[in-house]
Formats: structure tokens, C-alpha cells, sequence
């Protein structure tokens, strides 16, 4: 319940999130917290100050972030499902990396009440599971409109996930984004094993097409813009930030605020470089870029939109490489440097809001490799649906 941070390091909530009080009401059982990047911040797991999450398939190797932890948990078997939240993969990264089923679900359709955030348009929270079918039961739990949340809409579409798993595919349309494929960070390993299991969705009667969006790029900057001073905002913000209906937590506030102040210096380099960036182009600019990017968010959903108005589903691999080597010790210069690849191909779809899988495909050389599936808004079925089909072809 800190974050992976000493900053908070002694902070007890006083209530449950929306999630664990549905999850309690179907009759989970919460067994313990996980580890996590610090005040997530990273994508690859290696910042937490309680130390790394290491891939259960190499510990060499990182978990992905920021939810390293609760996606180990899982592929060890140690849980049945795990509570991720995402704000630009850390959901889907840790997912693909440790070979498990990970949802960012449309953004507003799960409540995020109770939960630490960093942005109210991108925050996401969806489940860490070990297959489609139990990420899809517990978004039937977890799923529907809560009126202490403002990120939600007034009213929240939810469906049956669990009984619309069919795995048929003689109907669903995939268009593979060429540009999810043609990252700087791309391993082509990677790229190969996605098209692979994209070729057995073909072969088993899918229409699956490659298609160009060039904005899938230029989203992952239209983001980034936008997410410094938006964390900036929420720093100043007392880890709430103002100006919005809903239910705001007091305790959390106070404890921020406090221990922000008395322990800042512990903030790990991602966190201070994106404040420093934040606060410079606020009070250089006048948040000028700040605007510019959250309208270009629009530009970029009606790029995605325009592709799903004639297919199903967008496909692209979840994160560009494989999971990178622990490396202890790193100076600040390789530890941001290090921090978000991953996230190259995952962000956008925070920056939109619209629901995306990773699924499993064939692992190289031992290690995981995930695809990720994204459709429109309010549409998760869909979504998972078709991550069900994968997952029965792999």
C-alpha cells in the first residue's frame, strides 16, 4: 500500500478500493499485497524500493512493470487473480513478460475509487490472470458504475465477459498496426512469434490484414507530453489533485502530502525526470504543450476509431522486446534509459482509453512473448474473445 516507495513508507488506508470490496462480495479471498515499481514509474520492474520483480521464467531477467509483482504472483501460481493498475502498459507489460493474461479494460468501465493515481483520463485498474476466462470472470465482478468515480461516464455498459468466450473466429477481423512492429526497441524475435499466432488466427478463418496508422508513433510522444505535467499536476495535487466529483481519500492526502515533503529525495530518477520535465514546460510554456497534447489525444483515438469502424479488434506484439536483463547498480543515466521501452506500444491505448489484452503466444528461447488485442470502446468482450481464440490456438 506504498507504492513501492519509502516515500510512503508507514501509510495504512483506512478503506478498501471499489475493486477489493466487489471482489470481497463474490467471495474472494485477499491473500497479501504485491511488489511494484516505485509510485509506478517505470515499465520494466526494476525500480521498486523494495527491490526488483524478477521474470519467474529467468531471474535474470525483470517482470515488467508497473504491476511486476502481482503478475508473478499469478504465473508462479501463488494466486488465482491479481489486481493490476495501468497508466501506460503497467497492466499489459508485466502480462506479456511473464507469460499471463493481462486487461486494461475501457477506461471508466472498472472503477478506480480508492485506488493511488496518477492521471484521472489514463488511470486504469483489470485483472492479472492466468488465462482469458478467469480475467473475463473477474471483470464480471469487478465491472460497472460507481458513483464516487468520476472517470467513469454516467452511465457504464457492462456485459456478460465469461459466457461470450466462444473462440470463434470465422467472423472476427483483425488489422495488424505495421507501425506496432517498427519500434526503435523492436526485437524481431518478438515480431516474429506475433505474426505467427496471427497467422493461426488466419488459418483458423479470422480476416487478419496489416494496416498502416501512422499516428501509432507519434502517440507514444502525444503522451508523454501530456502524462509529465498531468503527474506534476497530481504531485502538486496532494496525489488527488482538484476540480473533480467524486469520492476524494483524505487519509491518502494527508499522508501524501506530508511524506512527500519529508521524503521527496527517495523518489526514484523516472519519477524526479518527469517532474522536472513537467514543471519546466509549465512555467517555460505556460502548459501550452500540455493543451496541445491532450487535444492530440482526440486526433489519435479517431485514428484507432477510424480502423475499428472496419475491424474487430487492432492487433499489435504487447511490448517490442524481450524481458531485459536485471541490471543492479545502474547509474541515473541507464536507469532512464531503461525505464520505458516496453511501454512503446501499450501507452497509446491509455491515451485513448480504449480496452486491450495481452494474450500468450509461443515464448523464444524460454521467455514469454505476448500479443495484444485492442478494440473499441466499451467493447471488452470483443477484446476478450479474441484473446480467447489466440490463447486456444497457442
Amino acid at each position: 500500500m506504498t507504492c513501492g516507495s519509502t516515500v510512503m513508507e508507514g501509510y495504512v488506508p483506512d478503506r478498501d478500493a471499489t475493486v477489493v470490496d466487489r471482489l470481497l462480495g463474490a467471495g474472494g479471498r485477499i491473500v497479501g499485497k504485491t511488489n511494484m515499481d516505485d509510485f509506478a514509474f517505470t515499465g520494466n520492474g526494476h525500480s521498486s524500493a523494495f527491490g526488483p520483480t524478477l521474470n519467474p521464467h529467468d531471474p535474470e531477467r525483470l517482470a515488467g512493470g508497473s504491476s511486476g509483482g502481482s503478475a508473478i504472483a499469478v504465473a508462479t501460481g501463488d494466486v488465482d487473480l491479481a489486481v493490476g493498475c495501468d497508466q501506460g502498459g503497467s497492466v499489459r507489460v508485466p502480462a506479456a513478460w511473464c507469460g499471463v493474461v493481462g486487461h486494461k479494460p475501457t477506461h471508466g468501465l472498472v472503477p478506480y475509487t480508492g485506488i493511488v493515481g496518477i492521471e484521472n483520463t489514463i488511470d486504469h485498474v483489470g485483472p492479472i490472470a492466468p488465462d482469458v476466462e478467469s480475467a473475463a470472470r473477474m471483470l464480471d465482478v469487478v465491472a460497472g458504475k460507481d458513483p464516487a468515480d468520476p472517470r467513469q461516464p454516467d452511465s457504464v455498459p457492462v456485459d456478460d465477459y465469461a459466457a461470450a468466450l466462444g473462440g470463434d473466429v470465422s467472423d472476427l477481423s483483425v488489422a495488424v498496426v505495421e507501425e506496432g512492429f517498427e519500434r526503435p526497441e523492436s526485437d524481431e524475435a518478438v515480431n516474429e512469434r506475433i505474426r505467427e499466432a496471427l497467422d493461426a488466427l488466419a488459418a483458423a478463418g479470422a480476416t487478419v490484414d496489416y494496416v498502416s496508422i501512422p499516428m501509432h508513433h507519434d502517440a507514444v510522444d502525444i503522451y508523454t507530453v501530456a502524462l509529465n505535467e498531468g503527474t506534476v499536476a497530481a504531485f502538486r495535487g496532494e496525489g488527488v489533485g482538484h476540480n473533480w466529483e467524486g469520492w476524494y481519500n483524505t487519509s491518502w492526502v494527508q499522508a501524501f502530502g506530508k511524506y512527500r515533503r519529508a521524503q521527496g529525495g527517495d523518489l526514484p530518477p523516472s519519477v524526479k525526470y518527469t517532474l522536472l520535465i513537467g514543471a519546466y514546460t509549465s512555467e517555460a510554456y505556460h502548459s501550452k504543450y500540455y493543451a496541445e497534447a491532450m487535444n492530440l489525444r482526440r486526433d489519435v483515438t479517431d485514428a484507432y476509431d477510424d480502423v475499428l469502424s472496419e475491424y474487430d479488434v487492432i492487433a499489435t506484439p504487447t511490448t517490442p522486446q524481450l524481458p531485459h536483463e536485471y541490471t543492479p547498480d545502474q547509474d541515473r543515466f541507464a536507469f532512464l534509459d531503461d525505464a520505458w521501452g516496453s511501454l512503446g506500444n501499450t501507452c497509446q491505448f491509455n491515451a485513448t482509453g480504449h480496452p486491450a489484452v495481452s494474450v500468450p503466444v509461443d515464448p523464444v528461447d524460454g521467455l514469454p512473448v505476448g500479443v495484444q488485442l485492442v478494440g473499441s470502446q466499451f467493447d471488452d468482450a470483443t477484446v476478450l474473445n479474441a484473446g480467447y481464440a489466440v490463447e486456444r490456438l497457442a
